[in-house]
């Protein structure tokens, strides 16, 4: 992974093979602004600061640019040069899902024999971009340089729900009214959509962060798939999918032969579509086989706010709800109601580490009739109070000065 990086930034160099054979393959690109009325109408509909990003302005928003007159194979034409792709780093950015982006950008030059596609990195202040894993990446440009670009995307991964950088939000907006494509990597769509620039898209976000935003953005329209190319907004969920995305992408730009032609560099022999699942079945996860007990596990992962009874659930499964104790003894090793309580409280813990909700809150969304009864079984569950959460999960930022930018 790290000679991937080194590769990727251009720090380290390796023959190049022989081209791949794109004969008659022509990039599908064009004009990056398609004419003053694309122009206009992102202008007129974007947000141009967070005061206008209230919840009564959402619904508005997002009607309004459902009728959005470009898509983004539309944004790639004959013009001259490479696409020129801008990775907007988020601190604790995932490693693994910006390489996966970048690195078939890489392979599609080296296979094609000529530059297709350029890059430059850039973080909120210019400074050095931490990943997750410690990893560091020197950036090019600081958000808010004078640099053209066919493409952005955000790359970000976990405490993205912190990430509030309004110089950075700002320029999202400015490059959305501009026309310019955005994408967004693993928790990458949580930064767009805080930006205002996800209304009437269809988008996606790794599963783990889908718990706060729904909760923050309730009005739009997250799929929890693989990954959605929806006009000029790419969104993908993470892990290993950008390879997935990025197939997909080349081979719109130019053509299915490069597009193969890189995934099997990558030894990607099971290229996904976008509309897949982002998570192993529940059987998987479970290691459970029994298919009336998988049912019953169904329902209770999509009730958590308003639980099923045990009843319920029984009569769900066509047993008693004695049979339906013993399956979970047998198959689970625990009791219907432990398993259910686990589900709700790391329900709970997500939405305390990933949004600003209160005790109460987060106890209603999870099920819990009050907060005292919420507090006494995350404090069993845990060893400390749900109130401890926040100023535990060791997410804060590090400061970025937000008029000052380097030189």
């Amino acid at each position: 992974m790290i000679v991937s990086l080194l590769l990727a930034v251009g720090h380290l160099r390796v023959p190049v093979p022989v081209p791949y054979d794109v004969t008659g393959i022509r990039a599908s690109r064009s004009p990056l602004h398609a004419g003053g009325e694309r122009d206009k109408w992102c202008a007129e509909r974007v947000p141009k600061n967070d005061h206008d990003l209230t919840n009564s302005d959402w619904r508005v928003l997002i009607e309004s640019m459902a009728d959005a007159p470009q898509n983004l194979a539309a944004v790639y034409s004959s013009a001259e040069g490479p696409t020129k792709v801008g990775f907007l780093l988020v601190p604790s950015f995932a490693l693994l899902p910006y390489a996966a982006a970048i690195e078939p950008l890489r392979a599609a030059n080296s296979l094609a024999g000529r530059e297709l596609f350029s890059w430059v990195h850039i973080s909120p202040d210019g400074q050095p971009i931490q990943a997750s894993n410690g990893v560091t990446i020197v950036p090019d440009h600081h958000v808010g340089a004078q640099i053209e670009l066919n493409l952005v995307m955000v790359c970000a991964g976990t405490g993205v729900e912190s990430f509030r950088h309004a110089q950075t939000l700002a320029w999202l907006r400015m490059l959305a009214r501009q026309g310019v494509p955005l994408g967004g990597i693993s928790g990458g769509a949580y930064v767009l959509a805080r930006a205002g620039v996800l209304g009437g898209y269809k988008w996606t976000i790794h599963w783990d962060h889908m718990a706060g935003i729904a909760e923050e953005f309730p009005l739009l329209e997250m799929t929890g798939k693989l990954f959605e190319i929806d006009r000029d907004r790419m969104t993908c969920s993470g892990g290993i999918t950008p390879l997935d995305l990025m197939h997909g992408m080349i081979a719109r730009w130019h053509g299915p032969r490069l597009a193969t032609a890189v995934s099997d560099w990558f030894l990607h022999t099971n290229v996904r579509h976008g509309d897949g699942p982002q998570r192993m079945d529940i059987g998987q996860r479970t290691g459970v086989s029994h298919a009336k007990l998988l049912k019953v596990l169904g329902v209770m992962e999509s009730r958590l706010e308003e639980p099923a009874s045990r009843e319920e659930l029984a009569a769900i499964a066509s047993v008693s709800v004695r049979q339906l104790e013993r399956l979970f003894k047998v198959h689970l090793g625990c009791t219907l109601g432990r398993y259910y309580l686990e589900l709700r409280i790391r329900r709970a813990r997500d939405l305390m580490q990933q949004t600003a909700l209160s005790v109460l809150e987060v106890a209603l969304a999870c099920g819990f009739v009050s907060a005292s009864h919420f507090s006494r079984a995350y404090r069993a569950h845990f060893g400390y109070a749900p109130t401890v959460e926040r100023h535990r999960k060791g997410r804060g930022w590090p400061h970025i000065e937000p008029n000052h930018p380097p030189s």
